[in-house]
């Protein structure tokens, strides 16, 4: 078997390609990723385990067929993932989002691949109490630039399905949990390193009782493998996350660890009053067990933030 991971050195990719060789054992992994975002670490110890080759490209540039000759698997998690930070760059996340996509589809159809593409929970902007795949287009409300391009690229992925491409598409909650690739903009992340190093949690003004969608990195990585198991790549979308949440719980889960907190509320771009619940019921119906865990997210991530400290 032969695995693409295009953004492979970013905080989902670089757990995923450290798991692969354990859930398909012989299984040639092709990493590709531009290194926009520096994070060379993410190669470092690789498992012995694993049939690793790293290629340094941008999907949007480069010759992808080749890459994806004799693929079963194209895993597309190469994009800009910073929604908050999307709505002053519109232009490159266009670019980086939606171009890159349409890239990476093309050359799958070409190569006969079959494609899991990740989206984002964020596409929902809704006042339902509980919202699901198959709730109406009125539901369908992107608050951000990074969302309206995940919502485009879902489009474009099942007219394609209907010509053909084996794909899937999956909306991932917020993730949450400790990889060599994490970065830190992401509410659970990025709360857990203010409080360990001891700077007020920046906190969205309306944000603190709305409940949002979170993933555990461990349900993200898994969620992955078993498509490639299941072999579900029916064209269809699927809600993909642990828990739904508010930033109140997941400031109480901090303040288990780091008691001393301090909060900051702020303005941000893309507020809003909506609260909302996402189920994953389908993904669940499919024979997917999360075991996701938010304390112990948090826990994972505050310790390893905690061991860089100085400590007399």
């Amino acid at each position: 078997m032969k695995i693409v991971v295009t953004g492979a050195l970013g905080h989902i990719g670089s757990a995923l390609i450290r798991m692969l060789p354990d859930r398909f054992p012989g299984a040639e992994i092709v990493m590709i990723d531009n290194m926009a975002t520096l994070r060379y670490p993410s190669l470092f110890d690789l498992p012995k385990n694993g049939r690793y080759r790293f290629i340094e490209a941008d999907v949007r540039q480069a010759d992808l067929r080749p890459l994806f000759e004799k693929a079963q698997n194209v895993v597309h998690l190469a994009a800009t993932t910073d929604a908050e930070g999307s709505v002053s760059n519109h232009a490159a996340t266009e670019a980086n989002n939606y171009s890159a996509t349409a890239k990476v589809a093309e050359a799958c159809a070409e190569t006969g691949a079959r494609l899991i593409h990740l989206s984002s929970t964020s596409v929902y902007g809704t006042q339902a109490e509980t919202v699901s795949e198959d709730c109406p287009a009125e539901d369908l409300k992107p608050q951000s630039p990074y969302a309206e391009s995940k919502l485009k690229e879902e489009k474009l992925l099942q007219s394609l399905h209907n010509g053909g491409l084996k794909a899937v598409v999956c909306r991932f909650g917020t993730i949450f949990g400790p990889s060599p690739g994490m970065r830190f903009h992401t509410a659970v992340n990025k709360f857990c390193w203010q409080a360990v190093m001891r700077q007020p949690l920046t906190i969205w003004r309306t944000a603190y009782d709305q409940k949002r969608p979170y993933l555990d990195l461990r349900d993200a990585i898994c969620a992955i493998a078993h498509i490639i198991e299941r072999d579900l790549f029916d064209g269809r979308v699927y809600n993909v996350l642990s828990l739904n949440a508010t930033v109140r719980d997941l400031v109480e889960a901090i303040a288990k660890l780091l008691p001393d907190l301090k909060l900051s509320f702020v303005d941000s771009p893309i507020m809003n009053q909506l609260s909302y619940e996402v189920s994953a019921q389908r993904f669940i119906d499919r024979g997917f067990t999360f075991t996701g865990d938010l304390q112990r997210g948090i826990g994972d991530t505050v310790a390893l933030l905690r061991a860089a400290q100085y400590r007399a």
